[in-house]
């Protein structure tokens, strides 16, 4: 297994030092250790419709339309007009307008779906204000960055859609389990934040809004505010499939631009696009991890590294830190989509195994995957943030550093808590 780890690693190293596009390299590398390995193989797998069916699930259907109903609000240019509907409710409290960075992206967390689309949207608005406003410049970029990760967790989730189809779990039981870690990442980010302002006494003073103005406010959160009730309230009443979801999405997102009177064809078209390039990002990395993850299977990786676990006889909560540690060291070098893709055919029986709910460990991965999109040197949250600001990664992940220990320390406490996760949806049995 050591020469097999170690061709591994070098080819695929080497075809990202190449900026060769990540599906690509998982594609290639998985065709190379067949041929090596198991020269008899690979025309097998081709002809036995393996990579057609990795991208052939019915859910996945729902995963271009949430990614088009994102790309319709962020063409709509809803960022605007929240940063000013939640400035009138949030400037007073400890911490100030920072908490619209959490509560701005818990919101589009809710119709986006995608970290990197989150954190761009609430970004592009906020850190120019609050720089403007006089707030601590590092603490803006950092609550940013963390906060852009909710869009992973809180429901419509791309990754969870993806976790959902191959680990063959409801995804709608997915959606709902996010919904209370979500909620309660975002409260500790806010509570950070809070007592970080409340101790450095460096937050800038506002008037006091009259309750006119508040609400005055709500015509510019109504309309995303419309939009997640009724994903929210189909999804929990089980009125819609998740596809039918993301098509109810997109149709209420088009509404919101027509009744902004932001619609446009070309603006619509321009989001169409976007959305078709995402997507085929996306298809493209599940499809060269479909032919990796079979040359693992033929190569019999996902038993060795089971046994070779097995062996260690770890607790159940010791082989969690071990595959949380194993998943920041491998969300350093591989985006969420990728990871996932890679890893769940071994580790998903081994936490099963332990004992784990599959559902449970479908948000604790979600946590975990979080974690890479704000750790240098790949994190994509902190490569929008740089395109926002110009700072440098390191500047920008020294100022995430904080927002990773809450990451960590949260997803231990699931860890701890499994009912965080499993509570919502048992209840909703």
């Amino acid at each position: 297994m050591f020469d097999i780890a170690v061709v591994t690693a070098l080819l695929f190293i080497a075809l990202l030092a190449g900026s060769v596009w990540i599906g690509l390299s998982l594609f290639a590398t998985g065709f190379v250790l067949l041929m090596i390995f198991k020269p008899n193989i690979p025309m097998d797998v081709f002809a036995s419709g393996l990579i057609w069916g990795s991208l052939n699930p019915k859910p996945l259907l729902s995963l271009p339309l949430f990614i088009l109903m994102s790309e319709v609000l962020v063409t709509a240019g809803l960022g605007r007009s929240l940063f000013s509907g939640l400035s009138h409710w949030l400037g007073r409290l400890p911490g100030g307008l920072l908490h619209i960075n959490v509560v701005g992206s818990t919101l589009f967390a809710a119709v986006s779906g995608s970290s990197a689309a989150t954190t761009a949207i609430v970004g592009k608005v906020s850190l120019p204000e609050l720089q403007a406003r006089g707030y601590d410049r590092q603490l803006a970029m950092g609550s940013l960055a963390g906060a852009g990760t909710l869009g992973f967790l809180i429901p419509p989730s791309i990754i969870m859609i993806i976790y959902g189809v191959i680990a063959e779990q409801s995804i709608l039981e997915l959606f709902v389990a996010g919904v209370i870690p979500g909620l309660l990442l975002a409260f500790l980010y806010m509570l950070y934040i809070a007592v970080h302002q409340f101790f450095s006494g460096t937050q800038p003073l506002v008037d006091k809004p009259t309750w006119r103005e508040r609400l005055g406010s709500l015509k510019d959160i109504g309309p995303i505010a419309f939009l997640i009730i009724g994903i929210m309230s189909s999804l929990y009443l089980g009125l819609a499939s998740v596809s039918e979801l993301a098509a109810m999405g997109v149709l209420g997102a088009v509404l919101i631009a027509l009744i902004m009177g932001r619609f446009s064809f070309a603006a619509m078209i321009r989001a169409g696009r976007r959305a078709v390039r995402t997507s085929a990002m996306i298809g493209l990395i599940i499809v060269g991890a479909a032919l990796l993850n079979a040359a693992f299977g033929f190569l019999g990786i996902p038993k060795a590294v089971a046994t070779l676990i097995a062996g260690w006889e770890l607790t159940p909560f010791a082989l969690i830190v071990v595959l949380l540690i194993f998943y920041a060291v491998l969300g350093m070098f591989l985006d969420g989509t990728s990871i996932i893709v890679m890893t769940l055919p071994i580790t998903l029986p081994l936490v099963t195994a332990a004992g784990y709910d599959a559902v449970w460990f479908g948000i604790f991965v979600v946590v975990a995957v979080e974690i890479s999109q704000i750790t240098p040197p790949i994190g994509f949250n902190l490569f929008v943030i740089q395109s926002q600001t110009a700072e440098s990664i390191a500047t920008i992940a020294k100022a995430a550093l904080p927002f990773f220990f809450i990451l960590l320390a949260f997803a231990l406490l699931l860890a701890i808590f499994p009912n965080i996760a499993l509570w919502l949806p048992r209840t909703l049995e």
